[in-house]
């Protein structure tokens, strides 16, 4: 047990298990051993145990070298994910949410996170991760078969799958190959989903293909993270002058966006003095030419009006970001969010230019500069080319996001429907959930079900399946009740696909790029599922680990 505990502690802590050698009370002998070391001063088993490894007798097991480690790990992994297959298999519908990456020894990484919602003491939407498996191909038919193997392969029926989420990449999201399409054809009751976090973050950076101006401006601020940051007397410079943290444009960690651009947009005269005094004090001429160059950017009218709609424009859509990636997310909340973010957009492009005139003339006062104005070329080229791109790229996503809550929403919204209207959406709802002539509601006792519920507030999804739950309603609603939990098992985002990649880039680093398939699977398992993992007993996995050693005894 002292060993599991272990080998559980080091891998949600990403630390590395192995070290140099596998020899006891050497220095480099990694943090399992040393570990095994500390319990051996407190426990007296455990220092017999190394006692007898030291005196070096033949006959005994040491049990700590690196493969009793992937066996542990295997079977600690096993047990999480045998536990998590219990709760899916409990709350029976389920979505899955599939990404891709490389790692660091250029293996293609398939992550695969399944949500559900889980009814125990009060309803709770969740999202647990499956595994990292390799990907020979990228291709939309080998990842939809990837994914659909593993499924069989833990016994969880892909025919309960009601919700399926990608990123923009083509062969997952595409309509034809991809693996969403793909997916759609043994099962159309798995209903596509756009991640909407990456709508909103990838708007600015879809506006800079179709701009020069804009193309030209996010070059200035990553060459200017270049240049502070590529000399720590720089970066000390920059933090004398700026008590904000200049970050590199990223399209994977989607809040860099504006924290890069947010230094600009409050401190751009401190910022513009950071670039100068670079230039008066470095020695190398490439050097002093780009802080000159850099600096005349930063002060020019062009770079200050585009700053002010570059923020303007993610400040408003990175609260619904946000709020977006909570696995709590429901598809009605989602598309009162995602109208508001756009109707906001709209009435920001008949304005928003003025507003950012004001700003960018108040910056280069700052700044101490000549306004050098080109504002009808600015409001043509830049400015409606971002807000525009963002409108199109937001409401391309919303329709299909309103097109199946509009389908839920009945769940919801039925108190304020006629007689005739209740039965059209309810009608429309058993559509979308029916196939080969099975059905996950009837939609007639739905339709009855809902004329006689009682008088409440207005519930979000969430707050009425909890209501039904609580009350012990959940047999007298029987349709209401399924309806609700497939519309929450319907996912909003990746997001909890691409926190796995954090953790991959932590656990397989390039000092650890060897580690075999198995082991980085197992690692995280664990890593991301501590919180089942912490819940689950040792003692099946010991008598399991047991069963696996033990020798034939022979009278």
């Amino acid at each position: 047990m002292a060993l599991l505990e272990d080998e559980r502690s080091l891998a949600v802590r990403n630390l590395a298990l192995r070290g140099h050698t596998e020899e006891l009370l050497t220095r480099s002998n990694g943090n399992f051993l040393k570990e095994v070391e500390l319990m051996a001063s407190f426990d007296p088993i455990m220092k017999e145990h190394i006692n007898r490894i030291q005196r070096g007798t033949s006959s005994h097991t040491s049990y700590l070298g690196h493969q009793i480690q992937n066996e542990l790990i295997e079977l600690l992994s096993n047990k999480i994910i045998s536990t998590i297959v219990s709760e899916i298999t409990q709350a029976k519908f389920f979505s899955i949410i599939p990404d891709c990456t490389p790692d660091n020894s250029n293996t293609e990484q398939l992550s695969v996170v399944i949500r559900f919602v889980e009814v125990k003491e009060t309803p709770l939407v969740k999202e647990r991760f499956l595994g990292f498996f390799e990907a020979v191909e990228s291709t939309g038919s080998h990842l939809a078969s990837m994914t659909l193997d593993k499924l069989k392969e833990l016994d969880i029926p892909f025919e309960d799958c009601r919700g399926q989420s990608y990123d923009n990449g083509s062969n997952m999201r595409g309509k034809n190959k991809g693996v969403q399409a793909r997916l759609l054809q043994e099962n159309p009751r798995a209903l596509f989903m756009p991640c909407v976090a990456h709508t909103l973050n990838l708007v600015v950076a879809d506006a800079a293909n179709d701009s020069v101006d804009a193309m030209s401006y996010f070059g200035i601020l990553q060459k200017i993270y270049n240049l502070f940051s590529a000399s720590t007397q720089r970066w000390a410079i920059l933090k004398s002058h700026v008590n904000l943290t200049l970050k590199m444009w990223s399209d994977t960690r989607w809040e860099s966006k504006i924290r890069s651009i947010e230094p600009f947009r409050y401190k751009a005269a401190a910022g513009r003095e950071a670039l100068i005094k670079v230039r008066d004090t470095t020695k190398e001429p490439k050097t002093k030419v780009e802080a000159q160059s850099l600096s005349e950017e930063v002060g020019s009218y062009r770079f200050s009006i585009c700053t002010a709609v570059g923020y303007d424009i993610l400040f408003q859509i990175q609260h619904v970001s946000k709020l977006v990636q909570s696995p709590n997310m429901a598809v009605d909340v989602a598309v009162n969010l995602l109208r508001n973010t756009h109707r906001s957009l709209e009435q920001y492009r008949e304005t928003g230019f003025k507003s950012a005139q004001i700003i960018a003339r108040d910056t280069c006062a700052d700044m101490n500069v000549e306004v050098v104005e080109r504002e009808k070329r600015l409001e043509v080229s830049f400015f409606n080319v971002a807000v525009d791109a963002a409108l199109s790229a937001i409401l391309e996503r919303f329709t299909k996001l309103e097109d199946v809550g509009q389908k839920f929403a009945v769940l919801t919204n039925f108190p304020s429907l006629s007689d005739e209207e209740l039965a059209e959406k309810c009608d429309a709802l058993g559509t979308i959930l029916e196939f080969n002539g099975k059905s996950d509601l009837d939609r007639k006792e739905l339709v009855k079900e809902m004329k006689y519920f009682p008088s409440l507030p207005p519930q979000d999804m969430l707050g009425l399946l909890t209501f039904l739950h609580k009350n012990h309603l959940t047999e007298i609603y029987p349709n209401l009740w399924t309806g609700l939990r497939i519309a929450l098992t319907v996912p909003m985002t990746v997001a909890e696909a691409e926190r796995s990649f954090s953790k991959l880039e932590l656990i397989k680093n390039y000092l650890r790029s060897t580690m075999s398939q198995e082991r980085l699977a197992g690692l995280s398992i664990i890593n991301i599922n501590f919180q089942v993992g912490e819940e689950i007993p040792y003692d099946d996995i010991i008598d399991e680990f047991a069963s696996r050693k033990a020798r034939k005894q022979h009278f």
